[in-house]
Order: structure tokens, then C-alpha cells, then sequence
């Protein structure tokens, strides 16, 4: 019967415990509109050693524990917007003061005065007021609101106030020692330096050159990734602070090589929160001792002491930071829900002043029961704030997602070959809105003849091992074949028939203009349909991106696929979490910045003046070999085509080769019945005629510039 003694030692039994508890407590709790979170925590407390004595902490535990608080600080670091961040660095600033010094300010006359306790015991014990763990944070990244300017804030306070109150700790414990030497301060400050520096300048570029390296080997991303968190745990603690600062430094500097959309977050996401998240969260219920409120009145009284001082402190905080910044109630509970939350930070601060003989046992006590209570309330909170915000965010865009038609945006891919299918594949699932219940499709087109239904089982077999690839995204793909004369017009039809919004095609290696350069077959998709066609030629992995430089020919804005290529090139830029250069003109510029001030997009966008197109190569100057290079073209008869714009998709293969780069037509009219009425009438004479006139007024212009020189050569 050993193996059924309590607490249980059998690893096997012992993990299959564990995971049926991460299975069923949200589950059930579900039912009765309790988060899951509070489920994991309880349920630590009644199979841990103060509990029914289920299960005892053990290294096995430990290890789990430590895993999933780090995990929870990697993914808020990678999560975090770091456009929403730099645009609001100075908020962070400002409400990591508030949750310091609000809590603080509290705590310490309370510990002091009314609870009788020393000047380092208080000090240390209104310290831990000031921590606080993001324990709630998967509620916000379940929501789908991790993006919020709210939860941008917090993420960014949350690590400066630990940071300080880490400092505070190590100060503390020094002045006991009576280590608080100059020496102290200069090692201090020296092996935090290293530390930023290795982790901000060292680790990034390691990565790029890993993920170029070994782009195929897609299982050893995630074990690099997790190597690097592990790591800048084990430096940061190296650099006299808590690992939790460095689990989430990792995921700052990871932030802008794993997109949120790729299969490598899903990966991240899926595995922290299925099973080393809830790890954690058990863990901290086992510390939960609730016999202590039972071992008399002062171990209750400085429990509801600290507790309430904790609660309040955090409460104002998130109020001032409200009141100041003009945020909703809702905005005001989240920031309170994920900073109200102790875990972490607050065990290690109690815990080494308890070791170190600073703190007694009622403190230890007393924080665990605010552990429990505190990690509740932040729960409800944040589930409740999240869900209000998200209604408001959805009432917010509702009339952008209409206008663009993203709840019903669908994507298609033709392919000819397999070569270099993964990368577009990945830059669709990159640009699709979430929001559409359309897949991407994938089509493949056989040709008519006595083997077509030979190769379309062919065709079918092979497209199927990319159905997994998008399956690890969390994108739907819908796999089309079919039979027709010729590929182009397969395309053509089948755009039609699944009413596609864009068509996203492999960038052909030729010579010469549009039809040359692109080939026949493209030529002829783009006059026989009118949807927004992509061609990408995309060799690079799209992480190792610097920016996204576009370049938009006069009058671009006229065009009703305008509003769909930018939204769709901003989405990118924001997964990529890279900046957007735009060359266009001033009429261009002015209605870009106001799509994308009604879009409410926060990524960084810099529009630079360009009106010279016959000079278009002047650009290759300000464009770098790490740019990803998009040019905005238009089909003939199009409201912004200009003749050059023939001419360039050949220049670009040829002067910037080295970039991956994008050629987009936009969607250039609306079909409606009046348009069906006159299919058969062609606009190629009246193309003919522009162009000639334009060749005309440029050959004239051209012959007086000249004699305009001579002229001025002879006055001198």
C-alpha cells in the first residue's frame, strides 16, 4: 500500500493528479462563472501539506513552480506591444510609481505604528505591498486584449516596481549584514549593466541568426527559446535580482522575432498555459496555510491587516492612474485586477526576510492567507474588466470591421509549385483578420487533359502536410483543387466562386515589363479579375524585418482597395512589431494618417514626401538590406496608374534584390449590376491614347528643360 500513502511519492501518480486537477477544477468551476484561475489556487490548498496532505512540495513540484512563473513573465514580456509601450513609456513610469509608492506609503505606518514592528521588519513588510504577480495575466491573453493601452501599462509597471522592491530587499538584507558599502552599490550597478547588455544586444542578434539558420527545424525554435528564457533567468540572479526580472527581459528581447499570429507563440502559448502555468498556480496554493487563522487573534488581525493594506494600496494606485490618464472604470478594474495579485515577487520578498530572521511567523502567515485572498479578488477583477472592454473594443471597431469587410475576408493562395509555399503560407496567416470565419484557401489548378484526375489526387495528397503547418498557427486552411484550360483562369474562377478578397501569388523570376516580367499568366489574372492581388517574393525569414518601407504612386487613395492594403501592410507591421516608411505625396499622406488615426492603429508610421517616379531609383538610397520593400502599383485604367509603374516591378528585382519585397494591385472598382452591363466594353484604345499623350507631354517637357539650360548657359 506504500504507493497510496499520503503524500502521494509515485511521480507517475503524482503527475497524473496533478493533471487531472488542471483538467477538471476550471471545468467545474466554469459552471458556477468562477475563473479557472482560483480553481488551480484552491485546489493547491486542499491537496497540499496544509491541506488533506495529498501531495508535499518536493523538487518535482518546485521545478514545475519556478518553470511557470517564469513562464507567466516570458510571455507578458513577448506579448507585450512594444509600439503601445514606447508610445506610452512615461504612463508605465508613472503608474509603477503609484503601485510603489501608493502601497508603500500605507504600509509602512501601519506596520510601523500600529502593528509595533521594527524600522527594517516594516519597511521590508510595506515593501511586499508594492510587488505584485500578473497571475491573472492569462485571463487578459484569453480575452484577447493583451493589446490594450491598460495592460500595456501595467505589464510595463509591474516590472519596475518588482525591480525596485527586489532592490529594496537586497539594500535590506545588506544593512543587516552591514554589507551597504559603496561596494555593494558599484557591483550592483555593474552587473545589472552587463546583464541589460547581453540581453538586449547579444541574445536578439543570436536569435535572428538562429531562426535564418535553421528555419526548417521548427521543434528546436521552441527549445532555443526556451534555453534563452531559462538562461536570462539564471543571469539576472547572477546580477544580484530576482530570475522573474529576467524571464521577462527575455521575452523583451524575443519580443520582435516571434509574431503573435506565428507558430511558434501558438507553440509558447499553448504548452505555458495547458500545463506550466497551472503548475504554478497550484503551487501557490500549497502554500496556503488556513489553520493559522486558528492559532489566535494577532495571527488573524495582521492577516486582515495586511490584506487590507494591500488591497487599498493597489485600489488607489489603479484609481490615480485612471483619474490621470482619462481611462474607462473598466480600464481602472483591469489595471487594479492585474496588479492587485501577490504571488511571486511578495513570496521571495517574505520569504528571505523570514529566513533572514527580519520577519515573524505571523507576517509569513499573514502573507500567505493575502496570497489566497488577493490572487481572488484579482481573478474576478480582471475576468470581469476584461470582458467589459472587450464589448466596448468590439462597439468601438465594429464600423472598421464593416466598412473592410474583415468578418467575412478571405484569402486565397494559388499554387504552381511548392517551393517557397511555407513562406507565403506564413505571411497570409500573418495579415488574415482573426475575426473572419473564412479560411485561407490553397489552390491548386490541374490541367484539363486525360490525366486530370490523376494529378488532382496528387495535388491534393501533396497541399495536405500544409493544412498541419497552419494548423500550428490556429489558422484555418481550406484546400481547393480543381480542373481548368489553364491556371490562370482556375484562379480567376475560383476567386470568384469563393467570392476571395485577396490573392496572395509567388513572385515570378523573369525580365522586362508587366507581362514579360510577371509572365502571361499573371497579366491575364489581373485583367480578368478585380481583387486585390499580393506578389510576393519572400526569401528571407519575415522576422529578421528592421521596417516595412511602401512606396504609393499619386492618388493611391482613390482606389477602393486602399483602405484593405493598408490595414493589411499595418497588421503586418504590427506583428513584426517593426515601423512602416511610406513614399507618397501630400494628398496620400494626409488620408493615410487619418485611415490609420480612425483605425487607432499605434504603429510606429513615418511618410516621407515623393513625387519624382522618373527618378523612382533615388529611393535605394534609404532602403537597407533588412527592409522589406513594397511597392503599390495599379492596373491599367485604374484611377492612380501612371505608365511608369510598368516598368518597375523589373527594376526592383534588379537594383533591390537582396530584399524580400511585395508588388500589390489593388482592388480597382466594385462589381454591382450597372458594371455586369457593360462587361464587353474594353478601356485598352482610351489606355493607349493616356499613355501617348503622357510619352507626348514628357518628350516636350524634356525639349524645353533643355533649351531652357542652353538659354540660361548663354546669359552666364
Amino acid at each position: 500500500m506504500t504507493e497510496t500513502e499520503l503524500p502521494l511519492k509515485n511521480p507517475v501518480l503524482v503527475f497524473s493528479l496533478i493533471l487531472f486537477i488542471i483538467l477538471l477544477s476550471p471545468i467545474l468551476l466554469k459552471r458556477l462563472n468562477i475563473p479557472g484561475i482560483i480553481g488551480l489556487i484552491i485546489a493547491g490548498v486542499v491537496i497540499g501539506p496544509h491541506g488533506f496532505n495529498i501531495l508535499a512540495k518536493n523538487s518535482a513540484v518546485d521545478l514545475f513552480s519556478t518553470i511557470g512563473l517564469l513562464y507567466i513573465m516570458f510571455i507578458a514580456g513577448l506579448e507585450l506591444d512594444l509600439n503601445e509601450f514606447k508610445a506610452n513609456r512615461n504612463k508605465s513610469l508613472l503608474f509603477g510609481l503609484f503601485t510603489f509608492v501608493i502601497p508603500l506609503g500605507i504600509g509602512f505606518p501601519v506596520c510601523h505604528y500600529l502593528l509595533e514592528y521594527n524600522f527594517n521588519t516594516s519597511l521590508l513588510t510595506a515593501s511586499m505591498f508594492a510587488t505584485h504577480t500578473l497571475v491573472a495575466y492569462p485571463i487578459v491573453s484569453k480575452f484577447g486584449i493583451s493589446k490594450n493601452q491598460a495592460v500595456a501599462i501595467t505589464v510595463g509597471g509591474t516590472i519596475l516596481t518588482d525591480t525596485a522592491v527586489l532592490i529594496i530587499l537586497a539594500v535590506i538584507i545588506g544593512n543587516k549584514d552591514g554589507n551597504l558599502t559603496q561596494e555593494f552599490w558599484i557591483k550592483l550597478g555593474v552587473s545589472l549593466a552587463i546583464f541589460s547588455a547581453i540581453m538586449f544586444l547579444v541574445i536578439p542578434r543570436i536569435a535572428q541568426w538562429f531562426f535564418r539558420k535553421l528555419e526548417s527545424e521548427k521543434h528546436s525554435h521552441y527549445i532555443f527559446v526556451l534555453s534563452v528564457v531559462f538562461f536570462a533567468a539564471f543571469l539576472a540572479e547572477v546580477a544580484g535580482v530576482e530570475p522573474i526580472i529576467g524571464a521577462f527581459v527575455a521575452g523583451l528581447a524575443l519580443n520582435k522575432l516571434i509574431p503573435h499570429s506565428s507558430a511558434l507563440m501558438n507553440r509558447i502559448e499553448f504548452i505555458g498555459n495547458s500545463l506550466f502555468i497551472p503548475f504554478f498556480l497550484i503551487s501557490v496554493g500549497m502554500l496556503v496555510d488556513v489553520s493559522v487563522i486558528l492559532k489566535g487573534p494577532m495571527a488573524l488581525i495582521i492577516a486582515g491587516t495586511l490584506t487590507v493594506v494591500a488591497v487599498l494600496g493597489k485600489w488607489i494606485a489603479a484609481l490615480f492612474t485612471q483619474l490621470i490618464f482619462k481611462y474607462s472604470k473598466a480600464q481602472r478594474q483591469l489595471i487594479f485586477g492585474l496588479s492587485g495579485a501577490h504571488a511571486a515577487a511578495t513570496l521571495a520578498v517574505i520569504l528571505v526576510g523570514y529566513n533572514a530572521g527580519i520577519l515573524d511567523e505571523n507576517i509569513l502567515n499573514g502573507t500567505i492567507i493575502l496570497i489566497l485572498i488577493t490572487c481572488i479578488i484579482a481573478s474576478f477583477a480582471t475576468e470581469k474588466a476584461a470582458k467589459q472592454i472587450l464589448i466596448e473594443t468590439e462597439n468601438e471597431t465594429d464600423s472598421i470591421i464593416k466598412s473592410n469587410g474583415t468578418t467575412t475576408e478571405h484569402i486565397l493562395l494559388p499554387i504552381s509549385t511548392l517551393a517557397k509555399f511555407e513562406k507565403l503560407l506564413e505571411f497570409s496567416s500573418l495579415i488574415k483578420d482573426k475575426k473572419s470565419v473564412n479560411p485561407i484557401s490553397v489552390l491548386s489548378v490541374v490541367s484539363n487533359d486525360d490525366e486530370a484526375e490523376v494529378n488532382l489526387v496528387k495535388a491534393r495528397n501533396k497541399l495536405e502536410e500544409y493544412v498541419k503547418q497552419a494548423s500550428a498557427t490556429d489558422t484555418k486552411v481550406n484546400i481547393i483543387t480543381t480542373i481548368d484550360h489553364n491556371t490562370e483562369s482556375g484562379i480567376t474562377r475560383v476567386s470568384r466562386e469563393i467570392m476571395a478578397d485577396i490573392i496572395i501569388i509567388k513572385w515570378s523570376q523573369r525580365t522586362g515589363f508587366i507581362d514579360k516580367f510577371f509572365g502571361d499568366k499573371i497579366e491575364n489574372i489581373l485583367n480578368n479579375t478585380n481583387k486585390t492581388i499580393f506578389i510576393c517574393h519572400i526569401e528571407k525569414p519575415l522576422v529578421i524585418h528592421k521596417r516595412i518601407v511602401i512606396v504609393a504612386p499619386p492618388l493611391a487613395e482613390f482606389e477602393n482597395g486602399f483602405s484593405l492594403w493598408l490595414s493589411k501592410v499595418e497588421k503586418l507591421a504590427h506583428e513584426l512589431s517593426i515601423p512602416i516608411v511610406l513614399h507618397c505625396n501630400i494628398s496620400t499622406k494626409k488620408t493615410v494618417e487619418k485611415f490609420l488615426k480612425k483605425l487607432k492603429s499605434n504603429a510606429s508610421v513615418t511618410i516621407n514626401l515623393f513625387n519624382d517616379w522618373d527618378d523612382f531609383l533615388v529611393l535605394s538610397r534609404d532602403i537597407n538590406d533588412d527592409d522589406l520593400f513594397v511597392l503599390v502599383s495599379a492596373r491599367k485604367g485604374a484611377t492612380s496608374y501612371i505608365a511608369t509603374l510598368d516598368s518597375l516591378p523589373s527594376k526592383i528585382d534588379k537594383y533591390f534584390n537582396n530584399n524580400n519585397r511585395i508588388v500589390i494591385f489593388p482592388h480597382q472598382f466594385v462589381e454591382d449590376a450597372f458594371n455586369d452591363q457593360f462587361n464587353d466594353f474594353s478601356s485598352e484604345p482610351l489606355n493607349i491614347g493616356i499613355e501617348a499623350v503622357q510619352k507626348l507631354g514628357k518628350g516636350i517637357g524634356s525639349i524645353l528643360k533643355r533649351k531652357d539650360n542652353e538659354n540660361k548657359k548663354k546669359e552666364e
